[in-house]
């Protein structure tokens, strides 16, 4: 099982200034569609939070295009490969990793003092590589350079362009060993900072500042750039705000409810993350929900099982479960209430959308205590809380929003 956990405790984040833009976004427009920008884009989505713990992406990169598989992050900025540099702890064959071609950002480039800024680079020769170094809550890292190269879009009517895009590409992983790593080759940076796929498709005028996914309970869902896809109605919406120090898609604050009730607990703030497979509160909170579920559980036909691993907290049934469906009425749905001045949003996260079937068939709590995986106070929302739902995060708006979804039918 791949227990993932994305917020970066270091990035030197790449922001880009307007002036340095067009050096980096050039787009060769020889396929665009005849409709006018700004364009949307949908891409499917592969994996499934158990036993995977990711979603990923497919795209082409390079010229001819190849294809690379990126685990789909909206907690972190930068969009990495793994990379023939060649490469030091790669998880994947070298014909699967990205092969450099001269396309390395000089460390003189102005794209590289915002890479490490506020911060200078280290650049005793101007024509030093630029680069990077990321390390993530889980653990693991990646440290490579910065390129650029072509990425192969496609539009909803099969029509496509190929914008230039910088990311990295990562010559040194490292994953610990705890927890083996995803089969991806990368990952694709999806937060608000400057350097994501995203913002550089933005400033180069081809899409909204609008993304979204959807993730399926049966696996895979679809991830998409723009605003055309999302209903007209329906969705529920917050506020996001800004920390002053990172990029995360933050909430908050709101309270959470089990079964409709006051838990007593408020002032939550909350980070959407699809780079984490499961939910995470700090330890208070956690606490608090495990001993609610526990209460409920009394004469239940469901026994703590220690000698399960799989998560913190499993349960053991008459008989080897197939499914959560099958206890699912044993549970009680948790609600994040969100006070937005007069009107409250509320996010319902029901059993299936905090439970998993180990593969001993036990039943296990995908809330996690974030306080002992160096998350502090922070609250985390997962891969497996967004499944079934349709998320959007509108940078234009600066609001978050959410409406129930079919994930498993690709948007037309």
């Amino acid at each position: 099982m791949n227990l993932r956990l994305s917020l970066p405790l270091f990035l030197f984040l790449i922001i880009v200034p307007q002036s340095i833009q067009g050096s980096i976004f050039k787009t060769f427009s020889n396929t665009l569609s005849p409709k006018s920008p700004p364009y949307s884009f949908v891409f499917p989505l592969t994996g499934n939070v158990f036993p995977l713990g990711y979603y990923s992406v497919s795209l082409q990169i390079g010229n001819p295009p190849k294809e690379f598989t990126f685990d789909i992050d909206t907690g972190s900025d930068l969009t990495w490969v793994q990379c023939d540099a060649p490469c030091s702890g790669c998880t994947v064959r070298t014909e699967l990793q990205y092969k450099p071609k001269s396309n390395t950002v000089p460390c003189s480039d102005p794209i590289c003092s915002a890479l490490h800024w506020p911060k200078k680079p280290e650049c005793p020769n101007p024509k030093d590589q630029c680069d990077y170094e990321v390390e993530y809550a889980d653990q693991s890292s990646s440290l490579g350079a910065l390129v650029i190269d072509q990425f192969y879009l496609e539009l909803l009517d099969g029509s496509s362009f190929v914008p230039r895009l910088a990311f990295g590409c990562g010559y040194d992983q490292h994953f610990p060993s705890a927890h083996p790593p995803p089969a991806t080759v990368g990952v694709l940076g999806l937060g608000k900072g400057k350097v994501s796929i995203l913002t550089q498709l933005v400033s180069a005028g081809l899409t909204r500042n609008v993304l979204g996914h959807c993730l399926s309970t049966k696996g895979g869902g679809f991830l998409f750039f723009g605003d055309s896809v999302i209903p007209s109605s329906g969705v529920s919406w917050t506020p996001l705000v800004s920390p002053k120090y990172n990029n995360h898609y933050t909430t908050g604050p709101a309270e959470l409810l089990y079964n409709g009730k006051s838990t007593g607990l408020s002032g939550l703030k909350l980070i959407f993350d699809s780079g984490s497979s499961y939910t995470y509160f700090n330890s208070k909170t956690y606490q608090a929900i495990v001993k609610l579920i526990g209460n409920d559980l009394k004469g239940k036909p469901l026994k703590d099982v220690k000698e399960d691993k799989t998560l913190a907290i499993c349960w053991k049934g008459a008989k080897p479960l197939k499914s959560v469906l099958e206890v699912k009425n044993l549970f009680k749905t948790l609600t994040i209430n969100f006070k937005n001045g007069r009107t409250n949003s509320q996010l319902q996260i029901p059993p299936d959308s905090y439970l998993i079937v180990s593969k001993t068939g036990n039943v296990c709590l995908g809330i996690l205590n974030g306080s002992e995986v160096g998350l502090q106070d922070s609250n985390v929302i997962g891969d497996i809380s967004m499944q079934g739902t349709m998320v959007i995060y509108d940078n234009e708006k600066q609001q978050l929003g959410w409406v129930s979804a079919d994930c498993d039918m690709l948007p037309k």
